[in-house]
């Protein structure tokens, strides 16, 4: 078989990957919204397979399992999530808090049922579940403690001061989106206030970490 040949074979596997793939993304979609407003134990992969309109043995081709398809759901929407919030590397250490704080805002205004997902759950304790929760708040913290300090590797302290603030964010953000009182612009520079006022009482509890000076207001 010669190039062109072996180029055309490939085609039809390329295109069958891409119209998997974008299936996969379909179906993943369809579970955000279903798995955001029941619980994991209240749907069947009868219910999922009728209300996204296919066919139960798609769903486990896929997935092959319902609980591999609600980790698939929570996976995806994790790395969503980071993603938005972990941007504008490139921009000076406060800019960055406050572009991680919007991003994170705008990501939970416009992907609701998988924020939801992310934080919520929907199915009681789960240790596999909370393990990609707790995952998303190092993250978090991680990228708060770069822009605050321009470092990661910060003492116990610190880390339990951001991360407390994390699970603040969480359920003010979760109050948050379930109203249209607020706008985007006063939640995030609340949520920037009460990091300011967390970074204080950590310099003072532990003088290595030391506040830094507080951030332009942005327009």
């Amino acid at each position: 078989m010669n190039i062109g040949q072996q180029r055309a074979a490939a085609l039809p596997r390329a295109r069958g990957t891409e119209r998997s793939l974008a299936r996969r993304a379909e179906l993943i979609a369809i579970g955000r919204r279903l798995f955001a407003d029941t619980s994991y134990d209240a749907l069947s992969m009868d219910d999922i397979a009728r209300q996204a309109h296919v066919a139960k043995g798609l769903i486990y081709y896929y997935f092959r399992s319902k609980r591999g398809y609600y980790l698939a759901i929570i996976q995806d929407s994790v790395a969503g999530l980071v993603t938005t919030a972990a941007g504008g590397t490139e921009l000076p250490r406060l800019d960055r808090v406050h572009r991680t704080i919007d991003g994170y805002l705008r990501y939970a205004e416009h992907n609701q049922a998988a924020y939801r997902t992310i934080v919520s759950g929907g199915v009681g304790f789960d240790a596999e579940v909370h393990a990609v929760r707790d995952g998303v708040r190092e993250a978090i913290v991680g990228t708060i403690a770069e822009g605050a300090y321009g470092r990661s590797d910060i003492g116990p302290l610190a880390r339990m001061g951001l991360l407390s603030w994390v699970c603040g964010v969480e359920g003010a953000t979760l109050d948050w989106i379930g109203s249209t009182e607020l706008p985007r612009e006063a939640m995030r520079d609340l949520l920037v206030k009460t990091l300011g006022g967390t970074l204080r009482a950590i310099e003072e509890l532990d003088p290595s970490c030391p506040a830094p000076a507080p951030a332009r207001r942005d327009t």
